[in-house]
């Protein structure tokens, strides 16, 4: 301690308790104040080193063009902190091997967000070979791209790379929001006997439940009827290039959906920029909604008019085009189907429909707490969403 350091602790000794109070209140501030500034102006010169997703190694197994697929290291702690437990890190390996299909706007770090919020190291640590399949960020040269092409072509492939990798048939699906889609999508098409399990997570099936755009698609779908029978207008005769959606725009609408909950993070933020623990754990999330990928105008096309206005899923089956369907009642791997509470984008009511629809012999519905993003990856995730899927899929992993 320097000469100067020492006077000031034994200034500081000499003080009256209300007068040491107050001093170590204002060098509290003070402290605050300079780490308060100090954030801002590195979130500004250097954002990045606030973000600390996408952490978990992993080996590209495959890359071509927009699709990648991933398979993540085994990890090497005997033990890892996930949400508020510590879990032992399982040996032996359950036999199936996971592939998580992520929403087309999401990148996938939304899987392997914080290194004690991340889905990928826990399900890792659970005993499960993980593997994940990357749809790329589309752009303007991709707009042709829709639902045919990402259930019948993009993920068939990267199914075929994990089988190649594991030199095993047998596989398990993850998906979260439009992933679920994906999913069942498939698995209605392919009619795979080795695709053994399906988990979708806040997976819209009835469209005309997913709240207000639920209730506006519905009471379009007569306007849209007769545009079509007196005008002769059809969405998928449209440029598919002039129906992009920018990542910007997902971004916005999701934001939307609580214009209240991003004002009061964003004042939360103000609050605590002086907390460098707080404000990773901020920016990190919100790197999540910020940038978000585009939509192909091809995709857009097909669920605003099957998936959305004809609200196909519901009905078991969705048309692919060239002749090709998706028959979600021919589905036989086992399903679970989870649902947040307080979930508006989709409901509980878009979510329960697929117990009507897939034929799954072995089925289950189960509600977790959490809206849209918190059901999948919020504080209470792990205990509930995560531990359900986990716990779900180890029996039907052997």
């Amino acid at each position: 301690m320097s000469t100067s350091d020492d006077a000031y602790s034994q200034f500081k000794s000499r003080l009256p308790a209300l007068a040491l109070r107050r001093l170590e209140a204002a060098e509290l501030t003070l402290e605050r104040a300079v780490a308060w500034v100090t954030n801002a102006i590195e979130r500004q010169t250097n954002a990045a080193s606030f973000v600390v997703a996408d952490l978990t190694p992993y080996d590209l197994i495959f890359e071509a063009g927009l699709l990648s697929v991933r398979r993540y290291r085994p990890l090497e702690e005997s033990e890892i902190t996930i949400g508020e437990q510590v879990i032992p890190v399982r040996r032996k390996r359950h036999r199936v091997p996971l592939l998580l299909v992520p929403p087309l706007a999401a990148d996938p770090l939304n899987f392997d967000l914080l290194p004690h919020r991340s889905l990928v190291r826990f399900l890792l640590a659970e005993g499960f070979k993980v593997y994940l399949v990357d749809f790329g960020s589309p752009e303007a040269n991709h707009s042709h791209l829709g639902l045919a092409d990402y259930t019948t072509r993009m993920l068939p492939e990267a199914i075929a790379k994990v089988r190649a990798d594991t030199r095993a048939q047998d596989l398990s699906l993850v998906g979260y929001c439009m992933g679920g889609l994906f999913a069942l999508v498939h698995a209605g098409w392919a009619h795979d006997a080795h695709l053994k399990n399906i988990v979708t997570i806040a997976s819209p099936i009835d469209m005309h439940q997913i709240g207000v755009a639920g209730q506006l698609l519905s009471a379009m779908r007569k306007p849209i009827r007769l545009v079509r029978r007196y005008t002769g207008l059809r969405i998928h005769k449209l440029d598919p290039k002039r129906l992009n959606v920018p990542g910007w725009v997902s971004s916005l609408v999701f934001k939307l959906t609580n214009p209240m909950g991003t004002l009061t993070n964003y004042l939360d933020l103000l609050m605590n920029l002086w907390d460098r623990d707080y404000v990773v754990q901020h920016d990190t999330m919100a790197s999540w909604f910020n940038d978000m990928h585009a939509y192909p105008g091809g995709i857009v096309q097909d669920f605003v008019v099957r998936v959305g206005m004809d609200n196909a899923l519901s009905k078991g089956r969705v048309p692919l085009g060239r002749g090709q369907e998706a028959l979600l009642d021919r589905i036989d791997a086992s399903l679970l189907a989870i649902a947040g509470t307080g979930d508006k984008i989709v409901t509980v009511e878009a979510a329960r429909k697929v117990m009507d629809i897939v034929g799954s012999a072995d089925k289950q519905f189960k509600l977790a707490p959490g809206g849209h993003a918190g059901v999948f990856a919020g504080s209470k995730a792990p205990a509930t969403t995560w531990r359900m899927a986990a716990d779900w899929l180890k029996p039907r992993s052997k």
